[in-house]
Parts: C-alpha cells; structure tokens; sequence
C-alpha cells in the first residue's frame, strides 16, 4: 500500500513549515505534531502511513516517542523514520533499537528522504 498520510513530529515550526511543504508538493496527506502529546492525540485522531520522527523535543524525546509508538499494538504497521540533527552512528543504532525503521539526518536531503519514504509505499 503506498504511503498517503505522514505524520510530521518536530518541535521547530521552521522543519515543520519546510517538511510540510515539501511533502505536500509530493502529493502527501501531511498532519502535524509538535511534542509527543500533540503526536499522540493527533495518532487517535487518524493512523498514518508513516511518522518522520525528531528526536531533540521538550517533554518526550523523539527516542521515547518512537518506542511507545512502535511497541503499541494498533500502530505495529506504522513505520518510523527518525529524522534529525543527531548525526552521531550511535543515535542512529538507538533510534533503530527503540523501533525506528529508519534514519535521516537534518539537514534533510529531499531526494533521500522520499526515497526513504517511497521504500515504505
């Protein structure tokens, strides 16, 4: 099934505006969250197809929001991406233990994410 619905997680309205915009562009359903409450209210309200995911974010972090999404039953087929500035190999092997089906680091690379996005559909 292709991917329609993106839920975008990310505290910076700046990466919100500009991920929106550029997904929007592609033909995707984008919805907003800008913490883990907003993201999981906005989870009761529709299931996505897939959630970009940051991780710096007051509250929650993206680490812990993944890991709460990804070991809830009515989300299992939800994939992740986490996307942020932590470049580090040891986020990323983190950000894939807590369930996260992949990676991208910000600044993001259009192309790489939607071919990223795209490997889901």
């Amino acid at each position: 099934m292709p991917i329609q619905k993106i839920l975008l997680v990310d505290d910076s309205k700046t990466e919100l505006h500009a991920l929106s915009e550029m997904l929007t562009k592609r033909g995707y359903q984008v919805r907003t969250a800008e913490n883990g409450e907003d993201a999981w209210r906005r989870l009761q309200e529709e299931k996505p197809d897939l959630i970009l995911m940051d991780v710096v974010m007051p509250g929650q972090n993206g680490f812990q929001l993944t890991r709460a999404i990804t070991r809830d039953p009515q989300f299992l087929d939800v994939p992740v991406i986490i996307c942020t500035s932590k470049n580090q190999e040891t986020d990323r092997v983190w950000g894939m233990r807590q369930g996260a089906k992949d990676y991208v680091v910000k600044p993001v690379n259009p192309d790489e994410l939607l071919s990223k996005i795209k490997a889901f559909g």
